[in-house]
């Protein structure tokens, strides 16, 4: 295919960002605590990360494990605070007790992200019905991403799904790009890239010494080579 896939690597690090970077990485997502799934970076973190690297930088806005939103004047301040170091691009997402889009938080700090892109990262794969979320959701500013593996159980799970939502690019709910993530693995990407989808997120796959080390340039560059075959 002649257009380029984009890749996005987990960092943790200046280390890992220019790592990634140097592997041939599109983008990073930016979090802390990868232990409950990662949470938002201290703005030290950010701004280590931003003076390091000069590609797209989506950071976390999560305070907690889990898709509950929590105190969502905390997770406000922190957006401004980061978007004061410099952020222009986020990552978040939020269900309510019932497994629904929690469209309270998300219009809040959608409103306070106003004139920045964002991922909806996979507390899509969690929602009751993921097609009335994409719909919900559609409408709020800078959506422009869903991280997602298609099942909460991993993109083994979750193929056939991707493949069905890959199919119903531009109608209403899916005019955001699909950005596969969650167990992908190499084999997957011939029928993702043949059903149309383009944007791929790893994190344990950068790091072959586990999460405990650094992003390898290596692991990053086998993926670039694979998806620019």
């Amino acid at each position: 295919m002649s257009e380029r896939a984009v890749l996005e690597v987990i960092a943790l690090s200046a280390e890992d960002a220019v790592a990634a970077q140097a592997g041939g990485a599109d983008r990073l997502e930016l979090v802390t605590d990868i232990a409950a799934d990662g949470l938002t970076p201290p703005r030290e973190t950010f701004a280590a990360i931003r003076a390091a690297v000069d590609i797209p930088l989506r950071v976390m806005l999560r305070a907690a494990d889990g898709f509950a939103a929590g105190d969502v004047d905390a997770l406000a301040e922190n957006a401004r605070g980061l978007r004061a170091e410099g952020a222009e691009e986020f990552v978040l997402g939020f269900l309510d007790e019932d497994g629904n889009a929690d469209l309270v938080a998300m219009e809040r700090l959608a409103a306070e992200l106003e004139g920045c892109r964002w991922t909806f990262h996979r507390a899509i794969d969690r929602a009751d019905d993921r097609d009335a979320a994409r719909k919900q959701l559609a409408d709020l500013p800078g959506l422009d991403t869903y991280l997602t593996a298609g099942s909460a159980e991993g993109v083994d799970a979750g193929l056939p799904t991707l493949l069905k939502e890959a199919g119903r690019a531009g109608e209403p709910g899916y005019g955001a790009q699909i950005l596969v993530g969650g167990g992908l693995r190499l084999d997957h990407l011939p029928q993702l890239r043949a059903a149309g989808i383009n944007a791929f997120h790893i994190g344990g796959a950068a790091r072959p010494g586990g999460w405990a080390e650094p992003v390898s340039a290596e692991a990053v560059g086998e993926w670039r080579r694979v998806l620019d075959a």
